[in-house]
């Protein structure tokens, strides 16, 4: 297992942790000792076109979400980028500078650094998205934010660590092992994710079947509306409760406080409704996951307040509320709610659904006993995923802490 060591001295250059084989202080050069800004457009538009963002650095935007077109025209002016390269993005302010693992173009308007010292690009991979660096970056920044792109000349100014070649690809191989771990993780959730998948439609398509305890099948499904079996919650905040909020696609219902780190408790909301543990709301607007808007239950907390666009109800003692927010996580009343929304009568982002036509949406319904079977079933998996996101974010806060920490 590799060792770091505390070498922090009182002296300068030095890093917190190191690498019990290295001494010394870091020499320090300006960027543009280190790097040559590049304006390479020598190419005959068959690169692939790369997208520059934060969370993958450069990446072809065909392996992303990336809708941005452009002309055949236009893309003869881009630049051409090469693996290793760094990439000044419009955002870099906010989180560094990115990196290319691709060759390709990008647009004119990014700036594009080459190496011309002799260093390991993955060393400055991390170190460019450094809290430290991009800090720096932050300093007389006054005017850039407004949709201007850091400069090379600003760029050049700032000065960069150059430690001895060897302890650069120490660092970076440490990183690379993080790295690789975090991907690993994040393949482990996807796989779970998808697994659940599989086993929802299985279940609901009723080609995966329960027994009883005495290992009998349990009855046929049975069809009811959502009126049979729930009602609505029209009560108002009277009690001026202050916990407004707002449905996360992850979370499911939230503070906005939490989720948006921002409080609207100074409105008005005694004529929100007033949501108990245990409740459902439903939110017309469609979203990516939701195009029949998101239906989630409040378990966060014993009492919350939303907005009356929600349509709000309490399911009856006839059903498993664990299984009804698995039944509505796996869109079953998506074919009923389109059924009743009117087509093209969307108004700000909201489905155009009444009250009374949302009650008698048909849902088809095991026993209850079934539905218990089947909650505590698939309980275990959400259990399974909560955990492995839960090891992830662990490994996330640990290479944020070796960014602080394993560099100057």
């Amino acid at each position: 297992m590799t060792k770091i060591a505390n070498k922090k001295l009182k002296v300068g250059n030095v890093p917190n942790l190191r690498f019990p084989d290295f001494n010394g202080e870091w020499e320090f050069k300006n960027g543009n000792q280190i790097f040559d800004n590049i304006s390479n457009k020598n190419h005959n538009s068959d690169l692939p076109i790369l997208a520059i963002t934060q969370e993958f650095g450069a990446i072809p935007r065909n392996l992303i979400d990336y809708k941005i077109s452009v002309t055949d025209k236009s893309v003869e002016g881009y630049k051409v980028v090469e693996k290793g390269d760094f990439i000044i993005s419009l955002r870099s302010f906010q989180g560094g500078i990115e990196y290319s693992e691709y060759k390709g173009i990008c647009s004119p308007a990014y700036i594009i650094l080459r190496s011309k010292a002799q260093i390991i690009d993955k060393f400055f991979k991390f170190y460019l998205k450094t809290p430290a660096y991009i800090i720096s970056l932050n300093k007389n920044l006054e005017g850039i934010r407004d949709g201007k792109m850091i400069s090379y000349k600003y760029f050049s100014e700032i000065h960069l660590p150059l430690p001895h070649i060897e302890e650069q690809n120490k660092i970076s191989n440490f990183f690379n092992l993080i790295e690789a771990r975090i991907q690993t993780q994040n393949k482990i959730i996807e796989g779970l994710k998808s697994r659940k998948i599989i086993v929802l439609k299985q279940i609901f398509d009723q080609t995966l079947k329960f027994k009883n305890d005495e290992g009998n099948s349990y009855p046929d499904w049975t069809r009811k509306t959502l009126g049979d079996i729930s009602e609505r919650v029209v009560s108002k905040n009277k009690e001026d409760n202050k916990n407004v909020l707002t449905i996360s696609a992850q979370h499911g219902l939230i503070s906005q406080l939490e989720y948006f780190n921002k409080s609207v408790s100074a409105k008005d909301v005694t004529g929100y409704y007033l949501l108990k543990r245990d409740d459902f709301a439903y939110n017309k607007s469609y979203s990516a996951g939701y195009p029949m808007g998101a239906i989630k239950r409040l378990i966060r907390y014993d009492k919350g307040v939303v907005s009356t666009l929600y349509i709000c109800f309490r399911f009856n003692e006839l059903v498993s509320k664990t299984f009804m927010e698995q039944y509505f996580e796996a869109g079953l009343q998506n074919i009923e709610i389109e059924k009743i929304a009117q087509e093209g009568a969307r108004n700000h982002g909201l489905l155009n659904i009444g009250i009374s036509d949302f009650f008698n949406i048909s849902l088809i319904l095991p026993s209850f006993s079934e539905q218990k079977k089947i909650a505590d079933f698939l309980s275990v998996l959400d259990n399974s995923i909560s955990n492995e996101i839960t090891y992830l974010q662990k490994l996330e806060e640990q290479k944020k802490f070796f960014l602080r920490n394993l560099f100057v």
